[in-house]
């Protein structure tokens, strides 16, 4: 009796990740562009823009705290 080998060899498999809903990065890109037109449009003085320029940063943190006081959360 001869024992044959029925192992077959396995080659490695590159797999491939999909990211999806990636619109989500355009439209916090589109709010962050409105909230430094926003911020800067109504600056009086530099400083006050240099301030705008961060708020238009962390606007989503400031929106969500802003809606979480407000419900009283």
């Amino acid at each position: 009796m001869t024992a044959e080998s029925n192992a077959v060899e396995q080659k490695p498999q590159n797999r491939k990740v999909v990211y999806r809903n990636g619109s989500s990065g355009a439209v916090y890109g589109l709010g962050m562009i409105g909230a430094w037109v926003y911020y800067i449009g109504h600056a009086t003085t530099f400083w006050v823009g240099v301030v705008g320029f961060f708020k238009g940063i962390f606007w989503p943190a400031m929106l969500v705290y802003e809606a979480l006081k407000t419900l009283g959360m």
